[in-house]
């Protein structure tokens, strides 16, 4: 984890404005030594100015103290530092000062401003001094030789800490900048795996309910046959032995198509791409998602799906076990998508299974209709019969077929409508865009 600019400004170890200890015994020192080069400085100023080599001393030590507040304040310490140029002291606050002030994050026009103003301080200064320097001596220099020393001590009193300042400045502001950006992609790369994880999750949800979906549509309506059958050969057993016969082939041909299909979507689920199992842990977590998303259009692949051409059947067999179903199909018939014909299969399937649960015996309508851009079914059962041979079968009914029928037919961009009619009876319909 790396640290902010934030939180590194809010835990200051340092006392007042530093940062830490270390800056601060830095700029305790350098204060030290500035204040006995001042207080040396002033003693000789003093004397030559002919005032009180004390006075001349407490000034220097006043001065010299300025450089305590270098960091806080560097704007101040560098006026200082130009102020008592003129009395031939403070060299090591004027070095240090430039160097923090440069450092700083001040505008470049207030950095150049004060450096220049302490370029030309130190050029007079040093201009008069060597100059009456040259004048006590028996030696003589031309005339090219004070002004040279004097812009050459100058630029070197002033130019150095002003490079290494701006340098170290500028270094630092690109390590800030490289810290906040690792902040930010930390930032983000948290966002995105807590999406990677509800995207995970959410896949994991929609297959739940995918797998739900196929089950009871593959299970329900193979089972609810095989119990109408059951209840039918109880019924008969005694009284048509042949009949109880052909109802028990059926209840066994019934349950075996029920475990093939159920077989085949149990292979889909535990098959994976590699052939081998994979721990749940050496997958990352963004890839989960796609995995999810993948694991189901595989499933919808690989499983042979029902489709239209095996309507008649699944009509059969309701025929079978006793219920009068009246098929329409409208239109040319063609080849759909494979989730389109599976989708309008289930449909019907599920529609049919609800007949017999809840309306045993009744007769039923089915209609087909293939359009240009769509494909619509319809089925209708009419009011069941007081009594039925069916009814004693007492279907259980999870409330869970019509809501698996609207998924599947909105998910594909479709309509889908139910409800009781006038009659007494009850329709479904749907309408798939093709």
């Amino acid at each position: 984890m790396t640290t902010t600019g934030e939180d590194h400004a809010a835990a200051r170890p340092g006392p007042w404005w530093w940062v830490r200890w270390r800056s601060a015994v830095l700029d305790v020192g350098l204060a030290v030594a500035s204040v006995v080069e001042c207080g040396a400085e002033g003693w000789r100023f003093a004397g030559d100015a002919g005032i009180p080599r004390a006075a001349g001393v407490v000034f220097g030590l006043l001065a010299g103290s300025a450089l305590l507040v270098r960091r806080k304040w560097p704007i101040a310490v560098v006026l200082v530092s130009i102020a008592i140029t003129p009395a031939q002291m403070g060299y090591l606050m004027a070095i240090v000062g430039l160097y923090t002030l440069a450092a700083s994050e001040l505008p470049r026009r207030i950095i150049g401003s004060l450096a220049g103003m302490s370029l030309v301080g130190q050029m007079i200064v040093m201009f008069v001094r060597i100059r009456q320097g040259a004048s006590r001596g028996s030696w003589e220099l031309g005339d090219w030789f004070v002004p040279f020393a004097a812009i050459t001590i100058a630029i070197g009193l002033t130019a150095p800490p002003l490079l290494l300042g701006l340098y170290v400045g500028a270094r630092r502001r690109l390590m800030e900048s490289l810290r906040e950006r690792a902040d930010s992609l930390e930032r983000e790369l948290q966002l995105l795996a807590e999406r990677a994880e509800e995207r995970a999750e959410w896949a994991r949800n929609e297959e739940r309910t995918r797998i739900a979906r196929e089950m009871h549509d593959v299970v329900a309506h193979r089972v609810s046959l095989m119990v109408v059958h059951a209840a039918a050969l109880q019924a008969v057993a005694r009284k048509d032995p042949e009949k109880a016969v052909k109802n028990a082939a059926l209840v066994g041909d019934m349950g075996r198509q029920a475990l093939t299909e159920l077989r085949e979507m149990l292979g889909v689920l535990r098959s994976t791409d590699s052939g081998k199992r994979v721990r749940a842990d050496a997958v990352p977590l963004a890839a989960v998602g796609v995995a999810a998303a993948a694991a189901a259009s595989r499933a919808v692949d690989e499983s042979e799906g029902p489709c239209l051409s095996e309507l008649e059947e699944l009509i059969g067999q309701s025929s079978a076990a006793g219920m009068v179903v009246d098929l329409t199909v409208e239109g040319d018939a063609r080849v759909y998508g494979a989730d389109i014909e599976q989708t309008a299969y289930r449909v019907v399937q599920e529609a049919l299974t609800n007949v017999h649960k809840h309306a045993a015996g009744a007769k039923t309508h089915v209609r087909l209709a293939h359009r240009v851009s769509e494909i619509a079914m319809q089925v209708e059962n009419e009011p069941p019969p007081e009594v039925s041979v069916a009814s004693s079968a007492r279907l259980p009914s999870g409330g869970n077929g019509l809501v698996g029928m609207k998924e599947r037919v909105v998910a594909l961009g479709g309509v889908f409508v139910s409800g009781p009619t006038d009659a007494g009876g009850f329709r479904v319909s749907a309408v798939i865009p093709a």
